[in-house]
């Protein structure tokens, strides 16, 4: 395995850059090579362990997405009986979770396992305090050949995976069919283009005498923003996206791509053929989900709720690729969450019980559980030729355009998307700069503002893990 330089303090993501820097004093954060990734322990490191050996797992599924968790961890409970108990703590959202854990970290109280969303990557890395799953991996050969190779990318960098992938999205095209049968336009053929929204919202809004209230209308929420400098093949980061061994050190969000998108999504709240219903991602789901807006942009683990919705309200519900400027061969970023294995502190009979539960929910017949009961995608490629999972898609065949959308996109450095450790931070700046073009700022100075606030807390940042 490669040795990747990391600090052994967590910095405060949240925190500002001089707070950022505060707290890395305050830690001692020293500089130079942290040493080795981490070694697996050995493979008979249960079998020497007396009694039950226990996984505490931090995660941030709840509702109908926790109840299908819980029941998988019954599952492999059940199956190791007398040897391992698994014991899930749902620990609030994602950002509630990561936060936990630094402070765990500093008190040199860390669960076992512990799920981190998809922009927590870098810094998890960063943190010294976990034991990479590649050691696993190269430990035991283990075949890592059905797992979705474009969501296994997103969680390696150099070749290396360092957690294993679980609930996994990516963000797709919501339409009403049926407002688009009313205003004359093919319920059967999405837009794949911004230049296409541009043209069916127009026919769809009520402005413009057509059947919906807005013809677009979608959260102000940075997470879309990344998505589209990908599906265009542009890096929003440098160097490589941080997919190259190299740290990053500049955001690039303001790059070309970045400032069409936001003109264009400027242009249509200007002309009025789309609302703006602010940052909540609930407001703009439920302003959809009433029937009145004809095209919106949400992630694939809003599908059941979407369908639901559509069935209730009486319309038929459509969904499309991701839109791009152009067509190419490039394509969206997944999105949700991964598992981590914590190291120190951790026996090896407990950082090996948690390699076994990792490799039961990766299984086939476990990943088409969670897929369907769920609607994350499943990371096995096998999961979907499971019986359960074909008769679910064939109740919804709307999940089988995300399904072969991820098929279609080509892994590379865009579609890996940005591995740094102040990702929150830039989707939060993101969200500012789009919010600012909204309500009518200029695209390009928006966003190139917003990038260079980010260069304090970029340098703060890999100052602390040097």
């Amino acid at each position: 395995m490669r040795t990747t330089r990391r600090g052994r303090c967590l910095p405060m993501m949240a925190a500002g850059a001089a707070a950022l820097a505060l707290t890395l004093s305050a830690c001692g954060s020293g500089g130079g090579d942290a040493g080795a990734a981490g070694e697996a322990p050995a493979a008979d490191a249960l079998e020497k362990a007396d009694g039950v050996t226990e996984v505490n797992f931090w995660h941030s599924m709840d509702g109908t997405n926790g109840e299908t968790l819980n029941q998988l961890i019954t599952d492999f409970n059940t199956a190791n009986e007398g040897k391992i108990e698994v014991k899930g703590v749902f620990q609030g959202d994602y950002d509630t979770t990561i936060t936990k854990y630094k402070a765990a970290v500093q008190s040199s109280s860390t669960p076992s396992m512990v799920q981190i969303y998809d922009i927590g990557t870098q810094f998890m890395i960063d943190s010294g305090a976990v034991l990479p799953t590649q050691a696993f991996i190269d430990r035991d050969e283990y075949d890592v050949s059905d797992l979705q190779p474009n969501i296994a990318g997103y969680y390696s960098i150099d070749d290396d995976l360092w957690s294993m992938p679980f609930n996994t999205s990516m963000p797709v095209l919501y339409y009403n069919k049926t407002l688009f049968e009313k205003a004359g336009l093919d319920p059967q053929t999405p837009p794949a283009t911004l230049d296409a929204i541009t043209d069916a919202a127009n026919k769809l809004s009520k402005k413009n005498g057509g059947p919906a209230e807005f013809g677009f209308n979608a959260a102000i929420y940075g997470w879309l923003l990344e998505q589209e400098v990908a599906a265009n093949g542009e890096l929003y980061c440098s160097p490589d996206n941080g997919r190259s061994g190299e740290r990053v050190d500049e955001y690039s969000f303001n790059n070309d791509t970045a400032v069409q998108f936001a003109d264009w999504w400027k242009s249509l709240v200007d002309t009025g053929v789309a609302g703006n219903t602010g940052r909540a991602l609930p407001d703009a789901q439920n302003a959809f989900k009433s029937g009145t807006i004809g095209i919106t942009l949400e992630s694939t683990g809003a599908l059941r709720g979407m369908q639901k919705a559509a069935d209730e309200q009486g319309f038929e519900l459509g969904v499309g690729y991701y839109p791009k400027i152009k067509e190419n061969e490039s394509g969206p970023i997944i999105g949700g969450a991964s598992l981590w294995v914590s190291g120190d502190g951790h026996s090896d009979a407990e950082k090996e019980a948690t390699w076994q539960f990792m490799q039961f929910l990766a299984e086939p017949a476990n990943q088409a559980t969670w897929h369907t009961g769920t609607g994350y995608f499943p990371i096995s490629k096998s999961a979907l030729d499971d019986p359960k999972d074909v008769a679910w898609r064939e109740q919804y065949p709307q999940f089988d355009v995300a399904v072969q959308q991820l098929e279609d996109t080509k892994l590379s450095a865009a579609t890996q998307g940005c591995s740094a450790g102040s990702m929150p931070q830039a989707r939060k700046a993101a969200e500012d700069a789009l919010e600012g073009v909204l309500l009518g700022g200029d695209s390009k100075t928006e966003l190139t503002d917003s990038v260079n606030e980010l260069k304090a807390e970029v340098e703060n940042y890999n100052n602390s893990v040097k």
